[in-house]
């Protein structure tokens, strides 16, 4: 006779962490523009990251995303410089979103206002990292999870 967890598939363990860290001021609406624009870096970046696309039961299809899930986090500004600064050490791909990007209405304008600021200027609001999961836990040190 056999049990439900005899039965039900193992768990899925990732060996990466997606992770996004948001500047604790941001409004309500910065923080849920903000990680909608760094994650699509990363999925553009490591399409890997990309799982198959959906289906419902009357066979109707929708896009594909991550295969696995994105942690959001919080910090002050200073924890964000400080993990900008990890990560860029660590050589893990990131995106960043700056408060200049509040201002940009497109990608062209979004990308010279980052490009205008030495990288040790940006004022981060947002950073989104993909990597090994130790290397993303130290990056990501002193932040905790988004409420």
């Amino acid at each position: 006779m056999s049990t439900d967890h005899e039965t039900a598939p193992a768990p899925v363990r990732f060996d990466t962490k997606i992770a996004v860290l948001l500047r604790t001021d941001l409004e309500p609406w910065q923080r849920l523009n903000v990680t909608a624009f760094l994650v699509s870096g990363l999925g553009a970046a490591a399409p890997e990251l990309i799982g198959e696309p959906y289906a419902d039961a009357d066979g109707v299809g929708y896009l594909p995303m991550f295969r696995q899930p994105v942690l959001v986090f919080e910090g002050s500004k200073e924890l964000l410089t400080a993990a900008h600064g990890r990560a860029l050490s660590r050589e893990v791909p990131a995106a960043v979103f700056t408060s200049d990007l509040f201002g940009t209405g497109n990608d062209r304008d979004n990308r010279a206002a980052v490009r205008a600021v030495g990288t040790h200027q940006l004022d981060l609001v947002g950073l989104a990292v993909h990597g090994p999961r130790n290397a993303v836990d130290k990056i990501l040190k002193g932040a905790r999870m988004h409420p």
